[in-house]
């Protein structure tokens, strides 16, 4: 008898116990949904974003965009992370109010936002933060924003 054999038979064994006749009647399956979920990688060797979303059905759709990471001296911190704040429309305090539309910040001051500059996507010309062409960051943030950052990881490798 397999694991999920003996799960299903202690199940029906409990739920029978409390006058219920099946698991999927007492609600034992719904604790095994799924749970919602977006997965960036952010590869600064390829300088593309790999979107990974998963949603409460289990049902998985991936998406690969090209991005602009950090220039020598402004490099893009590497690691994992979850997303701290969201800003529509921000503008940079830093870089002479540069507009970064769609901004998903994740680390000290460091977001994936949109940019007008698409000509420079596929290569590094940012100071730090990873730039998506504006489509793609309006879909990231919508998507960040539905799942909840909590549901959400952003991971940074080289």
């Amino acid at each position: 008898m397999n694991i999920f054999t003996r799960i299903i038979a202690v199940a029906t064994f409990a739920v029978a116990a409390i006058g219920v006749t099946t698991p999927s009647e007492a609600g034992f399956f719904t604790s095994f949904k799924p749970k919602p979920s977006l997965v960036a990688t952010v590869s600064l060797s390829e300088q593309r974003m790999y979107l990974k979303v998963t949603d409460e059905r289990g049902k998985t759709q991936k998406y690969v965009w090209k991005v602009s990471t950090g220039t020598s001296g402004f490099d893009t911190p590497r690691g994992q992370y979850r997303p701290t704040w969201l800003s529509k429309a921000h503008k940079s305090s830093q870089y002479d109010d540069a507009p970064m539309p769609y901004s998903v910040f994740f680390v000290n001051g460091v977001a994936i936002h949109g940019t007008e500059a698409v000509s420079k996507l596929g290569s590094r010309a940012s100071h730090g933060c990873v730039r998506l062409a504006t489509e793609n960051a309006e879909a990231f943030y919508n998507a960040v924003q539905a799942y909840g950052k909590y549901n959400t990881k952003i991971i940074v490798t080289n």
